[in-house]
């Protein structure tokens, strides 16, 4: 009762730290803490609800820092991809991960520092493929070849355009991944809309046909009796 008792005046303290906008290593820690406690480990309604709340804080948080400068807004970033991964949102990290590095890229011009390595979306991409969202990492795939065509020229020495050639390799063969996972995913959702449909139309078939039988049997049964009482009023005449 007491573990209780205290893991949710955790989660509390949690939550207006949020709301008051403090997003430092501090409040990172005492989500940690939050989910590492006997009481909430085994309770699945905690993290969804921490999830939920996160989602719709987040949504706020960002429009908030719309007119905040760059460095700013990537500091709110960075907070809210750490938190989704510990509360295990997946695709709300990913997806603040890959808006991270499009704002990046968009401001690379003006402060080089910003600039997004290949290495950063191919892992971006591998990511992105482990967790089924096949058409973003397509283009994040894009994104990684563009970016070594881009920062590095056929003119690098042997060692570093080699190094290059097998990166791109890889990244090919990353896309390749997606869009073949992408097209089977595609396959096996049209081939359960298939069975599904086939399904009710069987059930229906299955369901006409069984009144067109329950009709049939009771006109049947209807002839038989007429025969029947037509055979005992000619044994009746006869008998006469």
């Amino acid at each position: 009762m007491a573990d209780a008792a205290h893991g949710n005046q955790q989660i509390s303290f949690f939550r207006s730290q949020i709301q008051n906008r403090s997003f430092d290593e501090g409040t990172v820690r005492m989500l940690e803490s939050i989910l590492a406690s006997k009481g909430v480990k085994t309770h699945i309604g905690v993290k969804s609800a921490l999830r939920l709340f996160m989602r719709c804080e987040s949504l706020t948080i960002i429009r908030e820092i719309a007119e905040e400068p760059i460095e700013r807004k990537l500091i709110c970033a960075d907070f809210l991809i750490r938190v989704f991964a510990i509360i295990g949102d997946a695709e709300s990290c990913l997806a603040l991960r890959y808006e991270a590095l499009i704002l990046r890229e968009q401001n690379a011009m003006s402060h080089p520092g910003l600039q997004v390595s290949f290495e950063e979306w191919q892992t971006l991409a591998e990511h992105l493929i482990e967790k089924g969202f096949y058409p973003v990492a397509t283009k994040v795939c894009d994104k990684a070849l563009i970016c070594l065509e881009t920062y590095h020229s056929a003119d690098s020495k042997a060692e570093q355009f080699l190094q290059n050639m097998h990166a791109i390799k890889k990244i090919k063969g990353l896309k390749e991944a997606a869009v073949l996972s992408m097209s089977s995913q595609c396959v096996q959702t049209k081939a359960a809309e298939y069975l599904k449909q086939k399904t009710v139309e069987e059930n229906t078939q299955h369901s006409i046909t069984y009144d067109i039988g329950k009709q049939c049997s009771g006109s049947s049964l209807f002839r038989s009796g007429i025969r029947k009482r037509n055979s005992h009023r000619l044994k009746f005449f006869q008998s006469l």
